[in-house]
């Protein structure tokens, strides 16, 4: 968020002084990104690197019980999470990445590629480490697997009305899993689950049900042992979906 500020504050200063000429967009081109820049429009059945980018982003728009399979293929299940995109965020829904499509996206994001709303600093915790050591997989892949976590995190919470989200904990080490009697089977070791606590805007119950529209296979909350004080999501090959105090 803070390289959007200051672009506009850059752009606003160079603008007062008059040393910047207006330049107008190519029609059907969007705006550059520092993490991404999509190059060509994507639809249903096509395929390449551009179109996994765009899987990532658009992961936690799927419908109950789905989870989408990031694998560079516009299929319709792609088509059908970017229409749900679209309508969230106030888009024509043609199912069809655009211009538009891409500059929201844009808009929702860092340099380093995470959503607005969630960062890696807050998924690191690791028992005090604050990195992505130790766990099932490496560093690198943990962190891939956090990222597109983080983009069904912020699909989750625009459902939520934007409310904050206190992560309490995500990704462990298994030392760390190990000290706080976690699993054995952890999704947290491997990136792939985040816990949030009571201090969030949504109740847990309303984290626990938006999560499933989210593209989540593993939801536990209030009723389901152990989860009385928290909501954890996770992206499980195993379905697991348990509440019942939900």
């Amino acid at each position: 968020m803070r390289r959007r500020l200051l672009s506009l504050l850059s752009a606003l200063v160079l603008a007062i002084t008059g040393t910047v000429t207006a330049s107008v967009a190519l029609p059907g081109t969007a705006a550059a990104d520092g993490c991404y820049t999509w190059g060509r429009t994507l639809k249903k059945g096509m395929s390449g690197s551009d179109v996994t980018q765009l899987q990532i982003r658009v992961a936690g728009w799927v419908a109950s019980g789905e989870n989408l399979v990031i694998d560079g293929q516009f299929g319709e299940r792609t088509r059908l999470a970017v229409v749900r995109f679209q309508r969230g965020y106030g888009l024509a829904a043609d199912g069809v990445a655009g211009p538009n499509t891409f500059s929201k996206i844009y808009a929702l994001q860092d340099n380093d590629c995470t959503p607005a709303h969630f960062a890696y600093s807050e998924m690191d915790g690791n028992c005090g480490a604050n990195n992505f050591n130790g766990g099932k997989v490496s560093a690198a892949t943990a962190k891939r697997n956090t990222l597109r976590m983080m983009w069904q995190l912020e699909a989750m919470r625009h459902k939520l009305g934007d409310r904050p989200m206190v992560v309490s904990i995500s990704f462990r080490s298994v030392r760390c899993n190990d000290s706080v009697n976690g699993a054995s089977t952890s999704r947290h070791m491997y990136g792939q689950a985040t816990d949030f606590s009571t201090r969030s805007g949504p109740t847990l119950c309303q984290m626990f049900h938006a999560a499933k529209t989210s593209g989540f296979e593993e939801i536990l909350g209030p009723g389901y042992p152990g989860h009385s004080t928290h909501t954890h999501v996770a992206n499980d090959p195993v379905r697991l979906v348990s509440a019942s105090r939900c």
